[in-house]
């Protein structure tokens, strides 16, 4: 096993599709990592980056140095039809620890543990997502939320190759999922969005799932996450997977005894003044970042706090299987909701043109003209 890192933890990166990501994100922080290298079967893209990022490609685990001390695996699993879980192992049995990108099926994750705990090994599955800054600004928000009010009720709605990370964000929000369970799918016929209700964590749970893929690529998705937490005091929502997240307090009516909560009087209508804060509000910034920001900064910052988290495991000495834990009960429910919703169907997208926002804006149409044609 590799001991405590002393200077920057000497990193290779396996796979080089969305390895690339990480590739980007660990050249961003050479004081606390090293690009030592690219593990990759030698594609031209493989070797480009090689090139680029001025590091050895490798094309095989016994190949690499003795002086590694983690890889990231980002390379599909058994799930996706990759060998990233026999990549991993063989990572593990040389005493190098793992980063994986998840999803992981519940057994090899298990498998995987067992081989850290062999290895006196880090093994950890990133979900990704949960370590993205407007995600853990929900994340942050919503467990306060909790603590200071009861939950009534979760409404999410992800992608399918995204649902794996969406309960791990809800395992982040409520320290677990359980007690868990998800009753019948309805009908999936002409429906782009599959419905599943259940609980999490004994909340009453909404969830729908884009559960459609188009072949070779999962990047033409209608949606990422959206996810609300509503409470008797209001609800908070994840509008998108790179934000803004919402605060919408209900609304408490100043009524008098008799019921009254708005007299003609509007204008010395003081009672309304007890009303506190508006209809909604941004926890956090309410900008949003470009696709181009969300691809080169905020997904990169998400990679290196994963590998921090996997950092701080090493040098506290964490046993793998205790603290592997949460992912693999994430893991479980994520094979469940899997097996609930079938086989993705195949997504065709629309090849046109992107729309902007600015054709979207119209001058509004007065209340009055909007029937006329109806008359």
């Amino acid at each position: 096993m590799s001991g405590p890192a002393l200077g920057p933890m000497r990193v290779v990166v396996c796979g080089t599709r969305f390895g690339q990501v990480y590739l980007s994100a660990i050249a961003r922080a050479p004081a606390r990592f090293e690009l030592a290298g690219i593990l990759a079967r030698g594609s031209t893209r493989s070797v480009a980056l090689a090139k680029e990022y001025g590091v050895p490609l490798y094309s095989s685990v016994a190949h690499l140095p003795r002086d590694i001390d983690a890889a990231c695996v980002v390379v599909s699993t058994a799930v996706g039809g990759g060998p990233g879980v026999e990549l991993a192992k063989a990572l593990l049995d040389r005493g190098i620890h793992v980063l994986q990108e998840h999803p992981v099926h519940p057994a090899e994750l298990a498998d995987c543990l067992r081989a850290a705990r062999r290895a006196g090994a880090q093994y950890v599955v990133n979900t990704f997502y949960p370590h993205v800054q407007p995600v853990r600004q929900f994340i942050a928000a919503a467990r306060t939320l909790v603590r200071l009010r009861k939950p009534v009720f979760v409404d999410a709605v992800c992608a399918v190759q995204v649902c794996f990370d969406l309960l791990d964000i809800l395992a982040e929000v409520f320290d677990g999922l359980r007690p868990w369970s998800l009753a019948a799918v309805g009908s999936r016929t002409g429906r782009p969005l599959t419905s599943v209700d259940g609980q999490v964590a004994g909340v009453p749970l909404t969830l729908r799932v884009e559960n459609r893929l188009q072949a070779g690529d999962d990047s033409t998705s209608l949606l990422l996450h959206r996810v609300t937490v509503g409470t008797d005091a209001g609800n908070l929502m994840l509008a998108n997977t790179h934000g803004p997240v919402l605060w919408n307090p209900v609304l408490r009516t100043p009524a008098d005894p008799a019921g009254v909560f708005l007299t003609g009087a509007a204008a010395t209508d003081t009672r309304w003044s007890d009303v506190l804060g508006p209809t909604a509000d941004y926890v956090g910034p309410a900008e949003t970042p470009t696709w181009s920001g969300v691809v080169r900064e905020l997904w990169g910052d998400g990679v290196l706090t994963a590998l921090d988290d996997l950092r701080d495991r090493i040098d506290a000495g964490v046993d793998p299987l205790r603290g592997g834990q949460r992912h693999l009960a994430v893991a479980t429910a994520w094979k469940e909701l899997t097996e609930a919703l079938g086989y993705p169907e195949v997504a065709a997208p629309d090849p046109g043109d992107p729309l902007v926002v600015t054709d979207l804006r119209g001058a509004p149409q007065p209340v009055h003209s909007r029937h006329a044609g109806s008359r």
